[in-house]
């Protein structure tokens, strides 16, 4: 586990490293730039860390200590769902912080069923990335194994895991959509009934 960061702080929360896999390759995707983020070290994984190496990251840092712990890192972290849900309950058993999870909304699509119900009473808030306005403009800069099938699925997941998620937002990075294709994207948003969260875009260090 020596070469591998699991855990990293950003801004008073603990982010959680579990994958390097992802259904999208984004345009403005923060890996892009380099091999960390906000100045961790290489978040790029040698292979995918066990459940215990990951809630012993966790552990050791204490996770009461920050005001979130989030699911992110470099790459889908529901990629892993079933891992994910696994740690996610045994930090919940031991320690109050709240649980994000930073995602592409693929969920369903990646475990080819109605994955929603499996984040009752476990996770706090789901963060789901839009970056566009229509199927056409999210294949077009998220490059998704989905195909423009993706849009929508990220959207009916966001419909459905609201159902079970206190909070649930969907996201958009500012550099990547003109003014009112964020005025598009809110309109989405409304739609789906849950808010539109507008991402300053992180560059290079």
């Amino acid at each position: 586990m020596k070469d591998m960061t699991i855990t990293y702080e950003v801004d008073g929360a603990l982010y959680v490293n579990i994958t390097n896999r992802c259904s999208n390759r984004c345009d403005f995707c923060i890996r892009n730039n380099g091999d960390g983020a906000y100045g961790s070290n290489s978040l790029w994984l040698s292979r995918e860390p066990t459940c215990d190496e990951i809630f012993e990251s966790i552990v050791k840092r204490n996770p009461d200590n920050y005001s979130e712990l989030v699911f992110c890192g470099y790459g889908e972290p529901t990629e892993r769902l079933g891992d994910l849900i696994n740690v996610a309950k045994r930090v919940k058993e031991r320690y109050s912080v709240k649980i994000r999870i930073n995602t592409n909304g693929h969920s369903s699509l990646i475990h080819g069923y109605d994955t929603a119900p499996d984040y009752s009473d476990v996770i706090d808030t789901v963060s789901i990335s839009l970056n566009a306005p229509t199927a056409e403009g999210y294949d077009k800069v998220c490059h998704s194994v989905f195909k423009e099938a993706a849009f929508d699925g990220l959207l009916d997941f966001a419909s459905k895991v609201k159902n079970y998620v206190k909070t649930v937002v969907l996201t958009v990075v500012d550099v990547a959509l003109s003014a009112e294709e964020i005025s598009e994207c809110q309109r989405i948003a409304d739609s789906v009934g849950v808010p539109l969260r507008v991402r300053k875009y992180i560059g290079k260090e």
